[in-house]
């Protein structure tokens, strides 16, 4: 089991969940939360990543928020934990979640190469690192990546996407396969949220799919 960590950032303290692997990492890996924030579920995540041989951080960028003090599983899969989730993203801003990501990163350079991964709101921000950090990174619907497509990436990103996701239409998808052709986009028979084994969306083979394509990227492109 892994323990929490204290990163330092230009904007305080922020607690990360740290997850490592038996022996030698093969490189270190961001687990970048959904809007429910460093929760149970995303912990379980960032072990799944740390039992494949990488060294894991998962910060809990809502403690930029709420403090570093407040429970990272308060927030409910429910239209309130939406909505509260929604207020501390909009409050916490890109420009300090990706000050977050570069001090996970920064921590976890003496295990090698670093990459991210995220999930939903996380997506965006995992699709932000490899554009504006040059980190490898792969983004799972990311409902917010659009905005950014237009920008030159520093690194290679892989882009998981549910076909019933209503937040994200197939125009979306199709403007990351047009503005960024040389990634990777794969669309799978699932809702928003496919990944998480919490709630009625979870789809078991799709997940099951989608992990199997991430870790051969980061096979690639961390180690």
């Amino acid at each position: 089991m892994g323990e929490w960590v204290t990163l330092d950032t230009h904007h305080g303290p922020v607690r990360a969940w740290q997850a490592e692997p038996d022996g030698k990492p093969r490189g270190g890996l961001v687990v970048i939360q959904e809007i429910f924030g460093a929760n149970a579920h995303i912990r379980e995540v960032a072990e799944g990543f740390a039992a494949k041989g990488y060294a894991v951080l998962a910060p809990s960028f809502f403690d930029l928020v709420d403090g570093p003090a407040a429970d990272p599983d308060t927030l409910p899969y429910d239209p309130d934990g939406v909505k509260r989730g929604l207020e501390r993203v909009t409050t916490l801003g890109v420009e300090k979640a990706l000050e977050v990501v570069r001090a996970a990163a920064s921590r976890l350079a003496p295990a090698g190469r670093v990459g991210t991964v995220g999930y939903c709101w996380g997506g965006s921000i995992a699709l932000l690192a490899a554009l504006r950090l040059g980190l490898p990174s792969v983004s799972y619907y990311g409902a917010r990546n659009v905005q950014f497509l237009d920008e030159t990436a520093k690194a290679p990103v892989m882009f998981h996407f549910g076909a019933q996701d209503r937040s994200i239409p197939p125009e979306a998808i199709k403007a990351h396969r047009e503005k960024l052709p040389q990634m990777a986009t794969f669309v799978y028979p699932a809702d928003h949220a496919f990944n998480r084994n919490v709630g009625h969306a979870y789809d078991p083979d799709s997940a099951a799919l989608a992990l199997e394509r991430t870790l051969d990227f980061f096979a690639e492109h961390l180690g």
